[in-house]
C-alpha cells in the first residue's frame, strides 16, 4: 500500500514502492538473463548489483524526473551500468539483444506493483504502471548511452594503439634512428609518429633521425605540414633529421603544389638516406673484396 502523503503522486509512489520492495525486486533480477549472465561468480553478487540499481530508481523517482537519463540518481551506478552493457556485447550480443534483456527486467517489477497497489483505482493503477514503465525506460536508455559510450572509448584505444604498431622507429646504427611511414598520414598518426620518435631520439641518444614516406601513397600539402612539425620537433631534440622515399611522381606532385620542405635534407630511397648519415658519422662502407670481405 502506498505510504501516507504520497496519494495522487504516482510517482512518489514508485518510489516508496521501490523502496519497500527493494530485496524482493533484487532478488527476482538476479534470476532474469542480464544479472544472471554478468554475475557468474554467486548469485548474492547479482542480488547487490540489484539492489544499487533499484536505490538509483528510487532516487531518480523521489527527484521526479523519471524521464531524464542524466538524473543525479543514476551517477552512483552509471559504471556499474556500463559494465553490465559491456559484458553482454563483449559476449556478443548486439545492441537490441542487449537492450532486449533490459527491457525484461520490467516485468517482475510490475507484478510486485500490481500486489501493492489497491484494486479499487483503476485509472490509479495505469498511472502507477505508466511512470514505472517510463523509468524503467529511462533506464534502458542510461544503459545503452553508457555502454556505447564506453564503447567508443574503447575504439579510441584500440586505435591509439594499433597507430603506434603502425609507426615504429627502428635503430638503423648507432645514433641512427628511422621512422617507415605506410599508408595515409593524417594529423592523429603524424602526433603518434612525433611522440614515437621523439622518445627514441631521447633512449637512443639520436643524432640522426630518417622519416622514410616510400610507403606513403600521396603526399599533400597537409603531409607536408606534418613531416615540417616532426622534423622541427627531432631538431629541438638534437637530432638531424631527413625525409626519404622521394619517388619520382611524388616529387612532381610537390613541384606542382608549389609544396617546400625547406631547409628538410630529402633522398630518393632509405638507403640512400642511410648512406648520407653514415657519411656524415664518418663511417665508410666499401664494395666487397676479392676475398669477399667488406671493409670500412
Amino acid at each position: 500500500m502506498p505510504e501516507e502523503g504520497t496519494a495522487g503522486s504516482p510517482t512518489l509512489e514508485i518510489r516508496d514502492f521501490l523502496r519497500r520492495r527493494r530485496e524482493q525486486i533484487a532478488q527476482r533480477w538476479a534470476d532474469e538473463p542480464l544479472f544472471r549472465a554478468v554475475f557468474t561468480v554467486s548469485r548474492d553478487e547479482a542480488v547487490e548489483a540489484g539492489k544499487a540499481v533499484v536505490d538509483a530508481l528510487a532516487q531518480v523517482a523521489d527527484a521526479e524526473r523519471v524521464e531524464d537519463p542524466d538524473a543525479a540518481g543514476f551517477t552512483t551506478v552509471r559504471e556499474q551500468l556500463a559494465r553490465m552493457g559491456a559484458a553482454r556485447s563483449r559476449a556478443g550480443l548486439s545492441s537490441a539483444q542487449v537492450s532486449g534483456e533490459l527491457a525484461t527486467l520490467r516485468s517482475p517489477v510490475e507484478n510486485l506493483l500490481l500486489a501493492d497497489l489497491p484494486d479499487d483505482s483503476i485509472e490509479h493503477t495505469r498511472s502507477c504502471l505508466a511512470t514505472l514503465g517510463v523509468l524503467m525506460g529511462t533506464l534502458r536508455v542510461v544503459v545503452m548511452q553508457t555502454a556505447l559510450s564506453e564503447g567508443q572509448a574503447l575504439i579510441d584505444r584500440q586505435r591509439l594503439q594499433l597507430l603506434e604498431v603502425a609507426t615504429p622507429v627502428i635503430k638503423l646504427w648507432d645514433g641512427v634512428v628511422a621512422v617507415p611511414l605506410i599508408g595515409t598520414l593524417d594529423s592523429a598518426r603524424s602526433q603518434v609518429v612525433m611522440e614515437t620518435l621523439l622518445e627514441s631520439i631521447v633512449e637512443q641518444q639520436a643524432r640522426f633521425a630518417i622519416l622514410d614516406i616510400t610507403g606513403v601513397p600521396t603526399v599533400d600539402s597537409l603531409v607536408a605540414q606534418h613531416l615540417m612539425k616532426t622534423v622541427a620537433a627531432a631538431r629541438l631534440m638534437g637530432a638531424e633529421c631527413m625525409v626519404s622515399g622521394i619517388r619520382p611522381a611524388i616529387a612532381q606532385t610537390m613541384v606542382h603544389l608549389g609544396l617546400d620542405l625547406g631547409n628538410v635534407p630529402t633522398r630518393a630511397s632509405l638507403a640512400d638516406a642511410l648512406a648520407y648519415v653514415l657519411h656524415q658519422l664518418g663511417v665508410g662502407i666499401v664494395a666487397p673484396g676479392a676475398n669477399g670481405a667488406v671493409t670500412r
